[in-house]
């Protein structure tokens, strides 16, 4: 079967077909997470572009603890809320793991999850 051609500028990003065997890895921080002044969630996604990571998605959780046992929680008002951040990346296993030495010297504290998954569809928006 074809590709389809890539239309437009020539800044496209294209990816080798995405099926099979990945690596989905999942950071958990907290909102109020910072790197060099900006939302640490925001540097990651930077990094994983400029890296031509395939795409990754940011989730804000509506509760939850860390080492700290000190419950953030969206119910509970307050100037600052640190609510969960799960940033999520699908990748070869290989990409990922030439990442790691860069995200181990953004994030401070949070926790960083590794499992294999099996891609069966990946298409970019047109």
């Amino acid at each position: 079967m074809d590709q389809p051609k890539a239309h437009g500028a020539s800044h496209t990003a294209r990816h080798e077909r995405f099926e099979g065997e990945r690596t989905l890895m999942r950071i958990h921080i907290g909102e109020s997470d910072r790197w060099h002044g900006k939302p640490l969630y925001e540097a990651i996604i930077e990094l994983l572009r400029r890296e031509k990571f395939s795409g990754t998605t940011v989730l804000r959780g509506v509760g939850g603890f860390g080492g700290s046992s000190v419950y953030h929680t969206e119910k509970i008002l307050r100037l600052s809320q640190d609510l969960p951040i799960v940033v999520e990346v699908v990748e070869s296993s290989e990409r990922i793991e030439q990442i790691l030495p860069q995200l181990d010297e953004m994030i401070g504290g949070g926790l960083v999850t590794l499992e294999k998954v099996r891609v069966i569809l990946y298409r970019s928006g047109k």
